[in-house]
């Protein structure tokens, strides 16, 4: 079977562990990751080490089956697989149960938990933490732990005679690693597009996992389950979509270092369902790519690039033109910043964008972070009034105006959340801070085909 690698809480390791895992394993093996959650970031970095796309398992944006097609067919035909988790073991979306944590994808998936303890700061209390992590579910089966940030010779025997007291293997040791760091900013780590000495850091890692690791009793735990095959929606049209388009329909799809923010399965879906997606560079293009037919904007760090995002004028004029002329547009986070009229970095200084959206972006200390039930206020382009989704958002900027007529009225995951509005609807536009996964609403890349195949 495969594994999940958990952590007692967030910050203790588990990126280094996985990251060291997947590249020992892949300097000889095929592996498959996954990533618990919704992030974007270190599932980048997975797909760096393995050569292949690492895929997203969130039950709060997708379902719970969902969940289970995407890592049996994922899994299919690879050596190991590697699921890497969220926040800590038991940490669900609300707070107040284990729902779409890694508790949760590990019973709905029956794999087994390597526990990275960060152990920089005990010695005999490692095994009353792990102790408590193995008995407080019995559901779930904790396979072993990983001993990260360990001090010394003498430390390591304390942890080892506290751990050999309750009988849970050791399957790691991993020393303080100084010389070993992978730099991060205001929305987690540096992405891997930005980093141009991460082959030399992806060598040391796996020069640590051939090292730290108890590979004979881990590798068994990593070969991937055999099932039976069945249709997914990563191999076969979603149910109730069809493609019917004589010709692929050309979308841009804006790929750089400003834009990076793109669940692989929506990319997946756009192409099963008769998309062409057509990558180029708000950064460096000083155009459109030729004949296309909509435009997909993602998120990433717009901020960061701003006065070199300005700079190219030429390819602001032909988005704005594009857009103002009807052209299908998608447009998260990072995209609706980038339509809007400026951007203010952190510094206070405003460089222009777009300027279809009649707000300015500004930068600040504030973190806006969590999942969203949102409720279409209005008929779209995508989505008619009424409709529900769930979508992710993580970002820093705030906007100086908002819609007369806003796209969603949006909620928290908890119940007692506040209620916001937010989103902009103009014509063909399409434009939100809210991430979504089309895993949970495959009706919308089906709708935003549809509208580009009526541009032509």
């Amino acid at each position: 079977m495969a594994l999940i690698i958990a952590g007692d809480r967030s910050g203790v390791g588990k990126t280094t562990v996985t990251l060291a895992l997947l590249s020992s394993l892949r300097r000889h093996s095929q592996v498959q990751s996954f990533k618990v959650g919704p992030d974007y970031i270190d599932p980048m970095f997975h797909s760096l080490v393995t050569g292949r796309p690492c895929r997203n398992l969130d039950p709060v944006l997708t379902s719970e089956t969902y969940v289970q097609e995407c890592f049996a067919h994922h899994q299919e035909g690879v050596d190991c697989a590697l699921v890497e988790g969220v926040m800590g073991l038991f940490d669900g979306a609300s707070g107040e149960d284990d729902w779409a944590s890694t508790a949760h994808i590990a019973r709905l998936l029956d794999l087994p938990v390597l526990l990275v303890i960060d152990c920089s700061r005990m010695s005999r209390s490692v095994a009353a933490i792990a102790h408590g992590y193995r008995s407080l579910d019995p559901r779930i089966h904790l396979a072993g732990v990983v001993l990260n940030r360990v001090g010394s010779d003498r430390h390591l025997q304390l942890l080892q005679d506290a751990l050999q007291s309750i009988n849970l293997p050791i399957l790691g040791i991993l020393r303080r690693q100084d010389n070993i760091t992978i730099p991060d900013r205001h929305l987690g780590l540096v992405p891997t597009d930005e980093l141009s000495e991460l082959n030399a850091i992806v060598d040391q890692l796996a020069e640590l996992g051939k090292e730290c690791f108890d590979w004979k009793q881990l590798l068994p735990l990593l070969a991937p389950q055999v099932s039976p095959s069945k249709p997914t929606p990563q191999n076969s049209t979603p149910s109730g979509l069809s493609t019917q388009y004589s010709a692929l329909i050309r979308v841009a799809l804006a790929r750089d270092r400003a834009f990076s923010f793109y669940y692989p399965d929506n990319l997946d879906l756009l192409q099963q369902l008769g998309a062409e997606l057509v990558p180029w560079s708000p950064l460096t293009d000083s155009n459109l790519p030729p004949d296309i037919q909509g435009l997909y904007l993602g998120g990433g760090f717009p901020e960061v690039f701003a006065q070199q995002l300005s700079d190219n004028v030429q390819a602001r004029e032909a988005i704005r033109a594009a857009i103002l002329t009807g052209m299908p547009t998608y447009a998260e986070c990072g995209g609706l910043m980038y339509l809007s009229e400026g951007i203010t970095d952190f510094e206070g200084q405003t460089w222009p964008m777009v300027g279809v959206l009649p707000t300015t972006a500004v930068m600040g200390k504030r973190l806006t972070l969590g999942y969203r039930e949102a409720t279409a206020l209005q008929d779209s382009s995508l989505l008619s009034a009424g409709e529900v989704v769930w979508g992710h958002e993580f970002h820093r900027s705030q906007l100086t105006a908002n819609p007369e007529k806003p796209l969603f009225q949006t909620r928290g995951y908890h119940p007692q959340s506040p209620v916001n509005t937010e989103g902009w609807q103009q014509s063909q536009l399409h434009a939100s801070y809210i991430h979504l996964h089309w895993g949970g609403c495959p009706e919308i890349p089906r709708q935003f085909l549809q509208r580009c195949q009526l541009k032509n």
